[in-house]
């Protein structure tokens, strides 16, 4: 729909079978079938459009098949609009001491009851089909960063036949199948990935293993050097990255998909997200404050005062994690959609850099 005038960064629409996602767009991560603490119609009136769910955790518990026997992952959480699960990739990442990873696939110890599990990409495929979402990812081998080149190249090759294996297992019509980008912090591999998985005309490409140690500085690296490579009309989806400041940096490079855990989890912890920087709101300063986070965000949290919601988390009440967490999505989500109209005016990389000199100060 529209594009910057001095960055990459683009304004555009993703159609699904249940409902347009404008984008750039912020997906909240509902890993196991609920965003975190936030009732699903909370969750809606943050602003998301779109929402995550955990393809290797809804394995584990309850299992895709009392999901699909539940009526899918929709009628299962509530949520009626777009859903988009990941494939597992990471996951197996984050268990690597329990994991064994070849060509076929990877296999690895369940973290809630020791039980052996396999993920290959046809297993990833159908759980996913069983899970019924709008959008499902395929299986990619993630290494951890920085790296051996040789090891490297061996997950971003194998990532590409794993993308094709995804691609053959496919069943489902009504569900749209995104690639991932792999090749660590080599510009050159990313963008032999991209080529590969451009040429396969998917729906849809993410770009991963990043948010795994790399600096931001090399992350932006690897997005300049990959989203040149993608198809233009396809949606780019960076995986994982959700600091508000990469959010606009990944904006500026030409990403238009993104999800993260950051609002939630910060929210869970205390840690409010303003423009004028991050508010700790168990910081004695905030004891006897009156003012809210932000009076212009129309959250719940910010109906009440600093200084109660530093009580509900110093009295340990549930309620202060959960307040706290709604405010922070809404935040993002306010955030991009400022993006978007920056964007459309031309002048995202103005209001990109305003919204860093502001995030400067600590609350």
């Amino acid at each position: 729909m529209a594009r910057d005038h001095e960055t990459a960064a683009r304004r555009g629409v993703l159609h699904t079978r249940r409902g347009d996602v404008q984008t750039p767009t912020f997906m909240p991560v509902g890993t196991q079938g609920t965003v975190k603490g936030i009732p699903i119609d909370l969750v809606r009136q943050t602003g998301a459009e779109i929402i995550l769910g955990n393809t290797y955790h809804l394995t584990i518990r309850p299992g895709e098949q009392v999901v699909a026997e539940l009526g899918g992952l929709h009628r299962f959480s509530g949520w009626e609009g777009p859903i988009l699960t990941d494939s597992g990739g990471f996951q197996i990442f984050s268990l690597a001491q329990m994991a064994k990873i070849d060509e076929q696939g990877a296999r690895f110890r369940s973290h809630v009851d020791g039980s052996l599990l396999e993920l290959t990409p046809e297993r990833a495929v159908a759980i996913q089909e069983s899970l019924g979402s709008d959008i499902a990812m395929v299986l990619d081998h993630v290494v951890s960063l920085p790296n051996d080149t040789a090891v490297v190249r061996q997950a971003c090759e194998r990532s590409v036949r794993w993308a094709a294996r995804c691609q053959a297992a496919k069943q489902r019509e009504d569900q749209s199948q995104f690639a991932i980008v792999q090749g660590g912090l080599d510009a050159e591999l990313r963008q032999w990935c991209a080529q590969q998985l451009a040429q396969m005309d998917f729906p849809g490409y993410a770009i991963g293993g990043l948010s795994v140690g790399e600096s931001t500085d090399e992350m932006v690296r690897m997005l300049e050097a990959t989203c040149p490579h993608l198809p233009e009309d396809r949606p780019r989806y960076l995986m994982g990255v959700g600091r508000p400041e990469d959010l606009l940096a990944g904006i500026a490079a030409g990403v238009d998909m993104f999800d993260c855990v950051m609002p939630t989890r910060n929210g869970r912890n205390a840690l409010a997200f303003t423009d004028r920087g991050p508010v700790r709101l168990r910081n004695l300063k905030h004891k006897l404050d009156r003012e809210p986070l932000d009076g212009d965000c129309p959250c719940a949290a910010c109906r009440h005062s600093r200084g109660y919601l530093r009580h509900l988390f110093m009295a340990g009440e549930m309620l202060g994690p959960v307040l706290v967490s709604i405010h922070n999505l809404t935040y993002y989500q306010r955030l991009l959609g400022e993006a978007r109209g920056a964007i459309e005016t031309g002048e995202f990389a103005g209001f990109r850099d305003g919204k860093l000199r502001m995030w400067g100060g600590i609350g």
